[in-house]
Protein backbone atom coordinates (compact mmCIF):
# COMPACT_ATOMS: atom_id res chain seq x y z
CA UNK A 1 0.00 0.00 0.00
CA UNK A 2 1.53 3.30 -1.09
CA UNK A 3 0.44 6.91 -0.66
CA UNK A 4 -1.57 8.70 -3.36
CA UNK A 5 -0.96 12.44 -2.94
CA UNK A 6 -1.13 15.63 -4.95
CA UNK A 7 -0.58 19.29 -3.87
CA UNK A 8 -4.10 20.10 -5.10
CA UNK A 9 -5.27 19.06 -1.63
CA UNK A 10 -3.48 22.09 -0.18
CA UNK A 11 -5.84 24.36 -2.14
CA UNK A 12 -8.50 23.59 0.48
CA UNK A 13 -7.36 26.55 2.60
CA UNK A 14 -9.10 26.62 5.99
CA UNK A 15 -6.71 28.98 7.78
CA UNK A 16 -6.38 28.25 11.52
CA UNK A 17 -9.11 25.62 11.47
CA UNK A 18 -8.19 22.24 13.11
CA UNK A 19 -8.49 20.59 9.68
CA UNK A 20 -5.82 22.63 7.90
CA UNK A 21 -3.02 22.48 5.34
CA UNK A 22 -0.42 21.59 7.99
CA UNK A 23 -1.95 18.13 8.34
CA UNK A 24 -0.36 17.18 5.02
CA UNK A 25 2.55 19.63 4.90
CA UNK A 26 3.76 18.12 8.20
CA UNK A 27 4.77 15.06 6.19
CA UNK A 28 7.40 16.98 4.23
CA UNK A 29 8.02 16.43 0.54
CA UNK A 30 5.90 13.59 -0.84
CA UNK A 31 5.87 11.84 -4.22
CA UNK A 32 3.21 13.43 -6.42
CA UNK A 33 0.58 11.28 -8.14
CA UNK A 34 -1.23 12.43 -11.27
CA UNK A 35 -4.93 12.30 -10.45
CA UNK A 36 -8.22 12.09 -12.27
CA UNK A 37 -11.01 14.44 -11.24
CA UNK A 38 -13.74 12.65 -9.31
CA UNK A 39 -16.44 15.15 -10.31
CA UNK A 40 -18.27 12.60 -12.47
CA UNK A 41 -18.67 10.30 -9.44
CA UNK A 42 -20.22 12.82 -7.05
CA UNK A 43 -23.85 11.97 -7.86
CA UNK A 44 -23.30 8.39 -6.76
CA UNK A 45 -24.17 9.65 -3.26
CA UNK A 46 -24.71 13.44 -3.45
CA UNK A 47 -27.61 15.44 -4.85
CA UNK A 48 -27.03 17.74 -7.85
CA UNK A 49 -28.30 20.69 -5.81
CA UNK A 50 -25.75 20.11 -3.07
CA UNK A 51 -22.89 19.66 -5.53
CA UNK A 52 -23.81 22.97 -7.19
CA UNK A 53 -24.02 24.69 -3.81
CA UNK A 54 -20.44 23.73 -2.88
CA UNK A 55 -19.12 24.53 -6.35
CA UNK A 56 -20.78 27.96 -6.42
CA UNK A 57 -19.61 28.78 -2.89
CA UNK A 58 -16.04 27.94 -3.87
CA UNK A 59 -16.17 29.85 -7.17
CA UNK A 60 -17.50 32.91 -5.36
CA UNK A 61 -14.58 33.03 -2.93
CA UNK A 62 -15.73 30.64 -0.23
CA UNK A 63 -17.33 30.87 3.18
CA UNK A 64 -18.87 28.45 5.65
CA UNK A 65 -20.99 25.59 4.27
CA UNK A 66 -22.05 24.88 7.87
CA UNK A 67 -20.91 26.01 11.32
CA UNK A 68 -17.85 23.73 11.33
CA UNK A 69 -16.93 23.42 7.66
CA UNK A 70 -14.99 26.00 5.66
CA UNK A 71 -15.03 26.34 1.87
CA UNK A 72 -12.25 28.35 0.20
CA UNK A 73 -11.81 29.31 -3.44
CA UNK A 74 -9.78 26.15 -4.00
CA UNK A 75 -11.93 23.77 -1.95
CA UNK A 76 -14.16 22.44 -4.73
CA UNK A 77 -11.15 21.52 -6.85
CA UNK A 78 -9.43 19.84 -3.89
CA UNK A 79 -12.61 17.98 -2.98
CA UNK A 80 -13.31 16.54 -6.42
CA UNK A 81 -9.71 15.38 -6.72
CA UNK A 82 -10.00 13.84 -3.24
CA UNK A 83 -12.88 11.78 -4.62
CA UNK A 84 -10.82 10.90 -7.68
CA UNK A 85 -7.85 9.88 -5.54
CA UNK A 86 -10.04 7.65 -3.39
CA UNK A 87 -11.53 5.93 -6.45
CA UNK A 88 -7.97 5.50 -7.75
CA UNK A 89 -6.85 4.01 -4.40
CA UNK A 90 -9.80 1.61 -4.43
CA UNK A 91 -8.60 0.22 -7.76
CA UNK A 92 -4.91 0.00 -6.87
CA UNK A 93 -5.09 -0.97 -3.19
CA UNK A 94 -3.41 2.20 -1.96
CA UNK A 95 -3.91 5.01 0.58
CA UNK A 96 -5.48 8.26 -0.66
CA UNK A 97 -3.81 10.99 1.39
CA UNK A 98 -6.51 13.57 0.79
CA UNK A 99 -8.18 16.71 2.06
CA UNK A 100 -10.94 17.57 2.76
CA UNK A 101 -12.04 14.46 4.66
CA UNK A 102 -15.39 12.90 3.84
CA UNK A 103 -17.24 10.61 6.23
CA UNK A 104 -19.49 13.33 7.73
CA UNK A 105 -20.60 14.67 4.32
CA UNK A 106 -24.27 13.84 3.75
CA UNK A 107 -26.23 13.50 0.54
CA UNK A 108 -27.33 17.12 0.59
CA UNK A 109 -25.38 18.94 3.29
CA UNK A 110 -21.88 19.24 4.70
CA UNK A 111 -20.85 18.47 8.25
CA UNK A 112 -17.79 17.97 10.43
CA UNK A 113 -15.14 19.50 8.10
CA UNK A 114 -16.32 17.28 5.20
CA UNK A 115 -17.59 18.31 1.75
CA UNK A 116 -17.96 15.10 -0.32
CA UNK A 117 -18.00 11.60 1.13
CA UNK A 118 -14.93 10.05 -0.46
CA UNK A 119 -15.25 6.57 1.07
CA UNK A 120 -18.99 6.33 0.41
CA UNK A 121 -18.60 7.32 -3.23
CA UNK A 122 -15.91 4.69 -3.73
CA UNK A 123 -18.03 2.08 -1.96
CA UNK A 124 -21.08 2.85 -4.09
CA UNK A 125 -18.93 2.76 -7.22
CA UNK A 126 -17.88 -0.81 -6.48
CA UNK A 127 -21.32 -1.89 -5.21
CA UNK A 128 -22.76 -0.78 -8.56
CA UNK A 129 -20.43 -3.33 -10.15
CA UNK A 130 -21.91 -6.11 -8.04
CA UNK A 131 -19.23 -6.18 -5.34
CA UNK A 132 -19.77 -6.65 -1.63
CA UNK A 133 -18.03 -3.77 0.12
CA UNK A 134 -16.84 -3.55 3.72
CA UNK A 135 -16.10 -0.11 5.17
CA UNK A 136 -14.02 -0.09 8.35
CA UNK A 137 -14.12 3.34 9.95
CA UNK A 138 -11.27 3.72 12.46
CA UNK A 139 -11.65 7.49 12.80
CA UNK A 140 -12.46 8.49 16.36
CA UNK A 141 -15.80 10.00 15.33
CA UNK A 142 -18.76 8.11 13.93
CA UNK A 143 -18.92 8.52 10.15
CA UNK A 144 -22.55 9.58 10.44
CA UNK A 145 -23.15 10.08 6.75
CA UNK A 146 -21.50 6.83 5.67
CA UNK A 147 -23.64 5.00 8.22
CA UNK A 148 -26.82 6.74 7.06
CA UNK A 149 -26.17 6.24 3.34
CA UNK A 150 -25.87 2.46 3.67
CA UNK A 151 -28.14 1.82 6.66
CA UNK A 152 -30.61 -0.10 4.49
CA UNK A 153 -28.03 -1.95 2.39
CA UNK A 154 -26.96 -5.59 2.61
CA UNK A 155 -24.28 -5.04 -0.04
CA UNK A 156 -22.21 -2.51 1.90
CA UNK A 157 -21.32 -3.27 5.54
CA UNK A 158 -20.33 -0.31 7.72
CA UNK A 159 -18.22 -1.01 10.82
CA UNK A 160 -17.23 1.92 13.02
CA UNK A 161 -15.17 2.12 16.21
CA UNK A 162 -15.57 5.57 17.76
CA UNK A 163 -15.74 7.56 20.97
CA UNK A 164 -19.24 7.72 22.45
CA UNK A 165 -20.57 10.21 23.35
CA UNK A 166 -18.87 12.61 20.95
CA UNK A 167 -19.57 14.55 17.77
CA UNK A 168 -21.72 13.98 15.74
CA UNK A 169 -23.87 11.97 18.17
CA UNK A 170 -25.35 8.55 17.51
CA UNK A 171 -23.41 5.39 16.89
CA UNK A 172 -24.64 3.39 19.85
CA UNK A 173 -24.49 -0.41 19.81
CA UNK A 174 -28.21 -0.77 19.05
CA UNK A 175 -27.82 0.98 15.66
CA UNK A 176 -27.39 -2.08 13.44
CA UNK A 177 -29.20 -1.11 10.21
CA UNK A 178 -32.77 -1.30 8.95
CA UNK A 179 -34.71 -3.24 6.33
CA UNK A 180 -32.41 -5.31 4.12
CA UNK A 181 -29.51 -3.70 5.94
CA UNK A 182 -30.46 -4.93 9.41
CA UNK A 183 -27.35 -6.50 10.90
CA UNK A 184 -25.02 -4.87 8.36
CA UNK A 185 -24.09 -1.84 10.49
CA UNK A 186 -21.68 -2.51 13.35
CA UNK A 187 -21.21 0.29 15.85
CA UNK A 188 -18.61 -0.10 18.59
CA UNK A 189 -19.03 2.87 20.97
CA UNK A 190 -15.89 3.40 23.05
CA UNK A 191 -16.01 5.31 26.36
CA UNK A 192 -13.79 8.40 26.68
CA UNK A 193 -10.48 7.33 28.19
CA UNK A 194 -10.33 4.03 26.30
CA UNK A 195 -6.72 2.93 25.81
CA UNK A 196 -4.89 0.47 23.59
CA UNK A 197 -6.19 -2.71 25.24
CA UNK A 198 -9.86 -1.72 24.94
CA UNK A 199 -9.49 -0.70 21.31
CA UNK A 200 -7.74 -3.90 20.29
CA UNK A 201 -10.27 -6.02 22.16
CA UNK A 202 -13.08 -4.16 20.37
CA UNK A 203 -11.50 -4.67 16.97
CA UNK A 204 -10.78 -8.36 17.50
CA UNK A 205 -14.24 -9.04 18.98
CA UNK A 206 -16.18 -7.82 15.94
CA UNK A 207 -13.60 -8.77 13.28
CA UNK A 208 -15.20 -12.23 12.74
CA UNK A 209 -18.48 -10.59 11.65
CA UNK A 210 -16.67 -8.47 9.07
CA UNK A 211 -14.92 -11.60 7.79
CA UNK A 212 -18.17 -13.57 7.69
CA UNK A 213 -19.65 -10.84 5.48
CA UNK A 214 -17.00 -11.99 2.99
CA UNK A 215 -16.35 -8.67 1.22
CA UNK A 216 -14.94 -8.41 -2.27
CA UNK A 217 -13.25 -5.12 -1.40
CA UNK A 218 -12.48 -3.31 1.88
CA UNK A 219 -12.24 0.46 2.32
CA UNK A 220 -10.70 1.98 5.45
CA UNK A 221 -11.91 5.37 6.64
CA UNK A 222 -8.57 6.10 8.25
CA UNK A 223 -8.61 8.70 10.98
CA UNK A 224 -5.89 9.14 13.59
CA UNK A 225 -7.85 11.27 16.05
CA UNK A 226 -8.05 8.26 18.38
CA UNK A 227 -4.43 8.98 19.35
CA UNK A 228 -3.94 9.93 22.99
CA UNK A 229 -2.66 13.42 22.14
CA UNK A 230 -5.25 14.35 19.53
CA UNK A 231 -6.86 17.75 19.99
CA UNK A 232 -10.53 16.87 19.54
CA UNK A 233 -11.20 13.58 21.33
CA UNK A 234 -10.46 11.74 24.59
CA UNK A 235 -9.34 8.30 23.44
CA UNK A 236 -5.86 7.09 24.40
CA UNK A 237 -4.40 5.05 21.57
CA UNK A 238 -0.68 4.97 20.92
CA UNK A 239 1.06 4.82 17.54
CA UNK A 240 1.65 1.11 18.22
CA UNK A 241 -2.05 0.37 17.79
CA UNK A 242 -2.18 1.80 14.27
CA UNK A 243 0.61 -0.61 13.33
CA UNK A 244 -1.31 -3.53 14.85
CA UNK A 245 -4.48 -2.51 13.01
CA UNK A 246 -2.62 -2.43 9.71
CA UNK A 247 -1.18 -5.89 10.34
CA UNK A 248 -4.53 -7.40 11.31
CA UNK A 249 -6.40 -5.85 8.39
CA UNK A 250 -3.73 -6.96 5.92
CA UNK A 251 -3.73 -10.50 7.32
CA UNK A 252 -7.51 -10.94 7.24
CA UNK A 253 -8.62 -9.16 4.06
CA UNK A 254 -7.60 -8.78 0.43
CA UNK A 255 -8.33 -5.86 -1.93
CA UNK A 256 -7.92 -3.22 0.79
CA UNK A 257 -7.68 0.52 0.21
CA UNK A 258 -7.76 3.54 2.51
CA UNK A 259 -8.60 7.23 2.50
CA UNK A 260 -7.77 9.89 5.08
CA UNK A 261 -10.33 11.20 7.54
CA UNK A 262 -9.32 12.92 10.80
CA UNK A 263 -6.20 13.27 12.95
CA UNK A 264 -5.29 16.77 14.09
CA UNK A 265 -2.07 16.61 16.12
CA UNK A 266 0.47 17.38 13.40
CA UNK A 267 3.39 16.18 15.55
CA UNK A 268 1.93 12.68 15.89
CA UNK A 269 -0.05 12.45 12.67
CA UNK A 270 2.97 11.35 10.56
CA UNK A 271 3.92 8.68 13.13
CA UNK A 272 0.38 7.28 13.16
CA UNK A 273 0.15 7.28 9.37
CA UNK A 274 3.49 5.61 8.73
CA UNK A 275 2.91 3.01 11.45
CA UNK A 276 -0.40 2.10 9.84
CA UNK A 277 1.28 1.77 6.43
CA UNK A 278 4.10 -0.30 7.93
CA UNK A 279 1.52 -2.67 9.39
CA UNK A 280 -0.37 -2.93 6.12
CA UNK A 281 2.85 -3.53 4.16
CA UNK A 282 4.39 -6.03 6.57
CA UNK A 283 7.30 -3.76 7.41
CA UNK A 284 9.03 -3.11 10.73
CA UNK A 285 7.18 -0.66 13.02
CA UNK A 286 9.21 2.55 12.85
CA UNK A 287 7.62 4.49 15.76
CA UNK A 288 6.78 3.31 19.29
CA UNK A 289 5.16 4.68 22.44
CA UNK A 290 4.56 3.29 25.88
CA UNK A 291 1.37 1.20 25.86
CA UNK A 292 -1.71 2.81 27.44
CA UNK A 293 -4.16 1.11 29.81
CA UNK A 294 -7.69 2.15 30.73
CA UNK A 295 -9.18 2.87 34.14
CA UNK A 296 -11.21 -0.03 35.53
CA UNK A 297 -14.40 2.06 35.40
CA UNK A 298 -13.80 2.72 31.71
CA UNK A 299 -13.24 -0.99 31.06
CA UNK A 300 -16.46 -1.95 32.88
CA UNK A 301 -18.42 0.57 30.80
CA UNK A 302 -16.86 -0.77 27.61
CA UNK A 303 -17.66 -4.38 28.55
CA UNK A 304 -21.33 -3.50 28.96
CA UNK A 305 -21.45 -1.82 25.56
CA UNK A 306 -19.61 -4.73 23.94
CA UNK A 307 -22.08 -7.22 25.39
CA UNK A 308 -24.98 -5.19 23.98
CA UNK A 309 -23.34 -5.09 20.56
CA UNK A 310 -22.82 -8.85 20.55
CA UNK A 311 -26.41 -9.46 21.68
CA UNK A 312 -27.78 -7.24 18.90
CA UNK A 313 -25.74 -8.89 16.14
CA UNK A 314 -25.69 -12.56 17.13
CA UNK A 315 -28.99 -13.42 15.43
CA UNK A 316 -27.59 -12.21 12.09
CA UNK A 317 -24.09 -13.68 12.21
CA UNK A 318 -22.81 -17.08 13.35
CA UNK A 319 -19.32 -15.84 14.16
CA UNK A 320 -20.15 -13.45 16.98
Amino acid sequence: MKLIYNPVFLKHDTGMHPENIKRLSSLGKLPITELESGEKYLELVHSPEYIKKIKDLSINGGGHSDDDTIVSSGSYEAAIYAVGATIMASKSGDFALTRPPGHHAHKDYSSGFCLFNNIAIAAQYHANQGKRVLIIDIDGHLGCSTEKLFYNSDKIMYWSLHQYPAFPGGGDADEIGEGKGEGYTINVPLPPGSGDEIYMDAFETFLPVAKEFNPDIVGISTGFDTHQFDLLLDLRLTVNTFYKLGKIISKNFTNVFATLEGGYNIEYFPRCLYNFLDGMNGNHMRHTERHTDSLIQTFYEYEGRKALGIQNLKKYWKSI
